[in-house]
């Protein structure tokens, strides 16, 4: 090869090298969207974000994601090399041992991004691959040990640094300091050697070598009188040396006390470990089926221009369950129209829950979601091992599962502040309150958070028993952690409201706005615990079928749970509601209006899920786990996170079998105040007596259950307002399974009889 081939040739390269250089930084900010066109590239039309465009993708798809991640940059730029060496016509003894070098540093490099990232797209193909085998042989350390002799390797053999060298430069930087600690000058801890000795030198010089210093104290610091002797060129001088001695201070206010730990009781206390978990997913590995979406892709063109609608591009998103093919129509096409063919796409595709998004929120597109013909189950595992989850700096995160785009979709419960949960039988509720359960335990010390769980079906939530002394809450009175009696869910919903009440007062005496402001506070001691100051965990109340409780309750439930959404926030008390009938006279107005976190499982009309969501879409859910979340704003589809009842039963086994505390958290005690039914007192009475006795003579029928239909009351306070009516003379006696007998006829003979006994 003559040299004009040679320079044409590595100019060549060199150019090209660029440009593939330039496509892969694209490549690097695009990915998620230019990857669902890969299936299509050769389509015309088809929208392309690389910055070079189909070239540009093809060239990164094989570099990054097919290959090494982002090692790929490290071979591209051994291309250029490579050029540079061409074109400049020298270099070349050294250029294969620099191919060499940038070739394992490729590899390296995508071993690395393999264990520290969690995106595939860092890694790449062989990164994962070869990142595995290492893992699944030798494990963590044997991981970390490889990439650590990798990197020992490339300085040894290219920067040419050897352990001695390293002893070495540490010996001289450690001397250096200690030179300068001697000499009472520590502004500089690196300087060279020579400049040390020329400092070292000087120190001591005076213009006047006659004059004498005496002893002085300046600025309240101790000075130690010390003799040495000074060598100057022609004599020998004798001089008094002060040395300052610095005394320790105290910042103002801190008195150099340690910050408070709430972990000190429970220091030993360990978070249940990843391998507790199993892996359903496949480390959510999600394979794309090109076929499918080619298919599906050809049957939404057909179908849509079957009535005369054009589609100027489509893009494909691959979801766990469901993907999301974004379409862009031809001008001219009203929305509403695709909208309509919502029955028609579902027909022509053989698909069930087939979902229009028109227009998506902040997109110039229309989505249709379409259910994969092989649903894929997202792993807690998953979710838990996430960067986006483990790196979360939320109050209370919760992984809630992932998203269309395969991305864990991480929330916080403490700015939700409250969530409301409904799906019909079967549709993965229970599973979904059980890996909220599972996040903040994965996430919470015990003493950071306390659960206080209802179960009035008594099987789903039984699990958490083992977990009591760690982090459950209860009455001090009760004997079961788990709430399955719906008269201990009263007298816990208004221990609740003295509870959120009490830690109010704390909040007002602290001067502080939140919970998070007054822990922290306490933390820095602050806050004088003999004035009843305390570390105060979150409590999260957790409902699984609310219902069950209206239905048996109703305004005695009703109103303790309103009050808490309403005021509990602030205080760190967050309530978790689900039910599987999301009706108007469950889900109330009063409770919607404190509940703007909505999630949804798939429901059996839409007026269910107008109910819970006020928008339709939770009908057209497939099940399974497949949910709809919203927070006030737009809807997210979501895979709930999957953790099957073994998973639960390992995790609060390792939980239960650590040292706890001595009892479960108490709330304070509530005291429900019986009424004397012998007692005509007119304070003793319930509030609602004068409203229940006009209810019982207009409708001349003396029951508990007419005043449970009528007035929404629970039974227990219906049956004591009936004793307080026959005290009073205005029912007669029980009589079995007859009604009471009415002795007052009108509201007027009542007015009377009332009247009387002021």
């Amino acid at each position: 090869m003559n040299n004009n081939t040679k320079i044409i040739s590595g100019i060549l390269l060199l150019i090209l090298s660029s440009l593939v250089l330039i496509s892969m930084v694209s490549f690097m900010f695009s990915w998620k969207e230019d990857l669902s066109a890969m299936a299509v590239i050769l389509n015309d039309g088809i929208e392309i974000k690389n910055i070079s465009n189909k070239l540009g993708l093809i060239s990164s798809y094989l570099l990054i994601y097919k290959s090494f991640g982002i090692g790929g940059f490290s071979i591209i730029f051994n291309l250029i090399v490579i050029g540079l060496t061409l074109s400049f016509d020298k270099g070349y003894k050294k250029l294969i041992q620099r191919s060499l070098t940038f070739i394992l540093s490729a590899v390296w490099l995508s071993i690395f991004s393999f264990h520290f990232f969690e995106d595939y797209i860092f890694s790449g193909l062989f990164g994962y691959e070869l990142g595995t085998i290492i893992l699944n042989f030798s494990g963590d350390l044997g991981l970390l040990s490889f990439l650590l002799f990798g990197f020992i390797a490339f300085l040894v053999i290219n920067l040419k640094i050897t352990p001695n060298d390293l002893i070495h430069f540490l010996k001289n930087i450690f001397e250096n300091i200690g030179k300068k600690i001697k000499s009472g000058n520590i502004e500089s801890t690196l300087e060279s050697d020579e400049t040390n000795e020329e400092i070292n030198k000087n120190t001591f010089e005076f213009k006047n070598t006659k004059s004498i210093t005496e002893p002085t104290i300046k600025n309240n610091s101790v000075f130690e009188e010390k003799s040495e002797k000074l060598k100057n060129d022609d004599s020998e001088i004798e001089m008094k040396i002060e040395k300052v001695v610095n005394e320790e201070t105290v910042r103002s206010g801190s008195m150099n006390l340690v910050d408070y730990d709430h972990t000190l009781e429970l220091k030993s206390y360990k978070a249940p470990q990843l391998k507790l978990l199993s892996d359903h997913d496949n480390n959510g590995v999600i394979t794309i089926n090109q076929e499918e979406l080619e298919e599906n892709k050809q049957k939404i063109i057909d179908t849509l221009s079957n009535y005369k609608i054009g589609i100027a591009n489509i893009k494909a998103t691959i979801g766990p369950t469901v993907t999301l093919y974004e379409i862009v129509p031809e001008a001219g096409i009203r929305i509403s129209k695709i909208k309509n063919l919502e029955d028609d796409i579902a027909l022509s595709l053989s698909a069930l829950g087939i979902r229009i998004i028109a227009p998506m929120p902040g997109k110039g597109t229309i989505g249709i979601e379409v259910p994969n013909k092989s649903a894929k189950i997202v792993s807690m595992k998953s979710l838990i091992s996430s960067k986006r989850f483990q790196d979360a700096e939320m109050e209370l995160p919760l992984a809630l599962g992932k998203t269309i785009s395969n991305e864990t979709f991480v929330v916080d419960l403490a700015k939700m502040p409250h969530l409301l949960m409904a799906g019909a039988t079967g549709q993965g509720k229970s599973v979904g309150i059980n890996s909220i359960l599972t996040s903040l335990l994965y996430k919470k010390h015990p003493s950071e958070i306390k659960f206080i769980l209802v179960d009035p079906k008594k099987v789903e939530l039984t699990l958490f028993n083992k977990i009591e002394r760690h982090y459950l809450a209860k009455l001090p009175d009760s004997s079961e952690p788990i709430i399955t009696d719906n008269r201990e869910v009263i007298k816990t919903l208004n221990s609740l409201c003295t509870e959120m009440e009490q830690r109010y007062e704390l909040l007002k005496n602290g001067m502080c706005r939140n919970i998070k402001e007054y822990n922290q506070k306490f933390k820095k001691r602050k806050l004088n615990p003999n004035d009843g100051h305390k570390f105060l965990p979150y409590l999260v109340l957790v409902v699984d079928e609310f219902a069950d409780l209206i239905m048996t309750t109703g305004k005695e439930v009703e109103t303790p749970i309103a009050r808490l959404a309403q005021l509990a926030r602030a205080v760190g008390i967050h309530l978790i509601i689900a039910t599987q009938r999301p009706s108007v006279n469950v889900i109330t107005g009063l409770i919607k209006a404190n509940f703007p976190a909505r999630i949804a499982f798939r429901v059996t009309s839409k007026i269910d899920s107008r109910t819970i969501l006020d928008l339709g879409g939770a009908d057209q859910l497939i099940g399974r786990g497949d949910m709809l979340f919203t927070q006030g704003n737009e809807l997210v589809r979501l895979q709930c996170g999957f953790v099957d009842t073994e998973e639960i039963e390992k995790i609060t086994e390792i939980i239960g079998a650590q040292k706890g505390y001595s009892n479960a958290y108490l709330l304070p005690e509530f005291i429900d105040e019986e009424i004397n039914n012998n007692e005509v007192n007119v304070e003793d009475r319930d509030p609602l007596f004068r409203e229940a006795a006009e209810v019982i003579v207009n409708a001349q029928q003396g029951s508990a259950s007419l005043l449970q239909r009528k007035m929404k009351l629970g039974y227990n306070r219906a049956g004591r307002i009936i004793d307080q009516l026959e005290a009073t003379g205005i029912v007669g006696k029980f009589e079995g399974s007859k009604a009471r007998a009415v002795l007052v006829r009108s509201i007027a003979e009542l007015d009377q009889l009332l009247n009387s006994e002021i």
